[in-house]
């Protein structure tokens, strides 16, 4: 028996161009043009959520080597100390830390400093 895959077809055709809206000419109204669209875009969404944590961690490092500077002792000298001080405090808040409450970030600067010297 030849079965018509009508009502399945229409939904699959359109969950594509749903994806797909907002597409400039036929890469959101032609369905070969569109199904290319709607794979690359989604290549990009897998890799690209990998490349925001990179690119995250590298804004935290730069803004504390900025705070580390300020202070006279540079990134890597830092990150050192907390290590031998047993600070183990992530990137992220080490940074929030610098930016929203300096004078506790001077005090954590400070005891890398003292472990650095010890």
């Amino acid at each position: 028996m030849r079965v018509r895959k009508g009502a399945a077809r229409r939904r699959a055709k359109k969950r594509l161009f749903k994806e797909a809206s907002g597409n400039f000419g036929g890469r959101g109204s032609l369905l070969r043009t569109v199904k290319e669209t709607v794979v690359r875009s989604r290549v990009y969404a897998y890799r690209d959520r990998r490349v925001r944590k990179r690119e995250f961690r590298a804004l935290w490092i730069t803004r504390i080597t900025a705070a580390c500077r300020e202070r006279g002792i540079n990134y890597s000298q830092f990150i050192n100390g907390l290590t031998k001080a047993g600070i183990t405090l992530n990137r992220k808040s080490l940074s929030e830390l610098a930016i929203s409450q300096p004078q506790v970030f001077d005090e954590i600067v400070k005891a890398a400093q003292a472990a650095l010297a010890a």
